[in-house]
């Protein structure tokens, strides 16, 4: 029986001891909660702080010989990384009684209600972790209460937060407490993981009997960005697909499948507006090619038409910047000047306004350049994991940030030779990447001297 079975119960506590940590989860949880680690030989990823002879390790592995030594932490990171499963398995390898808060609804009340049970625990010699998930939401008063309990020893505090602590947890506290970060999961550990859940009898999905293409299984860990419980949850939902009458019984996850458990939103026209949309499409195309006639005839066909002037000054305004682009950047301008125009004189007097718009973008020098760089680098994002900014790239307002050693080795551009950096400013993985590639039309072609310029000057600073 625990000493904290005399706490109230509600949604904002959760408390049970160490000794009766459950080894089996309900059937019915989720995926993610029936695949969690249990132990530190299960636990995955981290290894910059669990492997053999790393510091948290370590600092586990004497607490579970020393009651002393295991000290207030806060565990730093992304989502679905395993903070509040590395919390229960210190818990857990510890021998302590492990009370779990949640900051989005607990209040100092439950708070001083732990503290008086933790406190009759220790007189009897019997530790307390208490975890506090999404530390970053108490609010000061809220963490100086913690603050008499932490330094007494009554609790060792583990705090998850996914907000950078220098700025979310009061400095009296963090002296307090170890700053332990966590790094995102890589694609190819998650794919890894999501096999062991696929074949798993007894806790994973194993007794559906289900298969799994390998290219499926590393589509979803692609849009989990380095999150395990999206990922389980994914799958989870490709699981179900699987199953459903329409799949033929195949009890199969193939790349379709998986693509449709992601669930990525299709942003689809309106089919009852077709001539609406085929008016603007005629628009578009005819100032894409070049041709002020049958541009000004489209959109003298809509304004016919009784279209809203702002919604075509809206479309206008999206041609200059992908169609036109760098090329004539004046056309960016010129369109906002004639939808201000359209909105201060109104229609039909704007109207021309807009005309003149058109018929300069048509004769305008054109390029996509802009337009092509900026899709592939959202395709890139879209299938890529999301990558942590470079530490050289990061200010170090806080000493905890330096000590991190946010900001080294960053050079200032403005104090190198042609006011050029040294240095990568891309992830590691996403090194040597070009997405811009300026034409030679118009005032582009200036731009596309200048980037080989620095092409230039980086190159001989490499070379030298």
């Amino acid at each position: 029986m625990s000493l904290f079975d005399g706490v109230p119960d509600g949604p904002t506590l959760a408390t049970h001891s160490s000794k009766s940590l459950p080894h089996t989860v309900a059937g019915g949880a989720p995926l993610a909660e029936r695949m969690r680690p249990r132990t530190l030989e299960e636990y995955s990823g981290q290894e910059h702080l669990l492997g053999p002879g790393k510091p948290l390790r370590v600092q586990i592995e004497r607490d579970a010989q020393d009651a002393q030594s295991l000290g207030s932490m806060i565990l730093w990171g992304p989502p679905g990384v395993g903070k509040t499963t590395l919390a229960k398995i210190i818990a857990d390898t510890t021998k302590a009684n492990f009370v779990e808060f949640s900051a989005v609804m607990s209040g100092i009340k439950e708070i001083k209600q732990v503290m008086v049970a933790a406190a009759q625990a220790a007189e009897m010699h019997s530790r307390t972790i208490l975890f506090v998930d999404e530390i970053h939401r108490f609010n000061k008063a809220q963490q100086d209460a913690f603050l008499p309990y932490v330094e007494r020893g009554t609790i060792r505090l583990i705090g998850a937060t996914t907000e950078n602590p220098s700025f979310e947890i009061i400095s009296a506290l963090l002296s307090r407490c170890r700053v332990y970060v966590l790094q995102p999961l890589s694609e190819e550990r998650i794919v890894l993981l999501l096999r062991k859940a696929v074949e798993d009898k007894e806790r994973g999905l194993g007794a559906m009997e289900l298969t799994a293409d390998d290219d499926a299984l590393a589509l979803i860990a692609s849009y989990s960005s380095g999150d395990c419980r999206s990922a389980y949850n994914t799958l989870e939902v490709a699981a179900q697909l699987a199953l459903e009458p329409n799949a033929a019984g195949t009890k199969h996850i193939d790349k379709a499948l998986a693509t449709e458990a992601v669930q990525q939103r299709v942003l689809m026209y309106d089919k009852s507006g077709e001539e609406h949309y085929n008016l603007i499409s005629a628009l578009h195309k005819s100032v894409r090619n070049s041709d002020p006639d049958a541009a000004l005839y489209w959109l003298a066909r809509m304004f016919a038409a009784g279209e809203d002037p702002l919604y075509l000054a809206r479309r206008v305004v999206r041609m200059a910047v992908e169609d036109i682009g760098l090329a004539a950047p004046e056309a960016l301008n010129l369109c906002l000047s004639a939808k201000e125009a359209i909105d201060f004189l109104g229609s039909p007097e704007g109207d021309l306004a807009l005309a003149e718009a058109v018929v300069y973008l048509c004769l305008a020098p054109k390029s996509n350049a802009v337009y092509t760089a900026y899709g592939a680098v959202q395709q890139e994002i879209e299938q890529t994991r999301q990558e942590p900014v470079p530490l050289h790239l990061r200010n170090a307002p806080t000493r905890l940030m330096k000590e991190l050693e946010y900001g080294k080795g960053y050079r200032y551009a403005h104090d190198e030779k042609g006011k050029v950096a040294e240095m990568d400013c891309l992830p590691d993985s996403l090194k040597g990447r070009s997405y811009y590639k300026p034409t030679q039309e118009g005032r582009e072609k200036a731009l596309a001297q200048r980037m080989e310029e620095i092409r230039k000057i980086r190159s001989g600073k490499h070379t030298g």
